[in-house]
């Protein structure tokens, strides 16, 4: 078995960003030789998430409203005794989880025909970075 890892940094101009990483997720497998196997894509921060789904901006704004109604940002959060303002951001990358194991077959991604991989950060504008790690033959 073989694996290969690869990391991407983030350094987002927003607050809230949804970033579309599945062209850099299918490079680091072409670049780890792996035909057979699994891609793990992790967020290293506990304030972003990995997630799988259509990029089509339609559900991309609702994933976004769905996800600031749950957890708007702004409350008072027990979180913010810690003198820190994004109790939101935390509760909003369990939501969309923080990584997601993603099949390979004959050397590409087995993607459904519409998903996509997405890196989102909720608590942004410094550098993040994201983990691919795949293993296979």
């Amino acid at each position: 078995m073989k694996s290969h890892t690869k990391y991407l940094w983030f350094n987002t101009s927003k607050r809230r960003q949804y970033i579309r990483i599945t062209d850099e997720v299918e490079q680091a497998l072409t670049e780890s030789g792996i035909r057979e196997g699994m891609v793990l894509v992790s967020a290293m921060h506990i304030t972003a998430g990995v997630w799988v789904n259509d990029a089509e901006e339609g559900i991309i704004s609702d994933i976004d409203e769905m996800l600031e109604k749950i957890a708007p940002y702004g409350p008072d959060y027990r979180h913010h005794r810690t003198g820190e303002d994004n109790g939101d951001a935390h509760l909003k990358s369990i939501l969309v989880h923080n990584q997601v194991v993603l099949p390979v077959t004959d050397g590409r991604l087995d993607l459904g025909p519409w998903q996509q991989v997405f890196y989102t950060e909720f608590d942004g504008q410094r550098k993040k970075r994201v983990v691919i790690k795949i293993i296979g033959e």
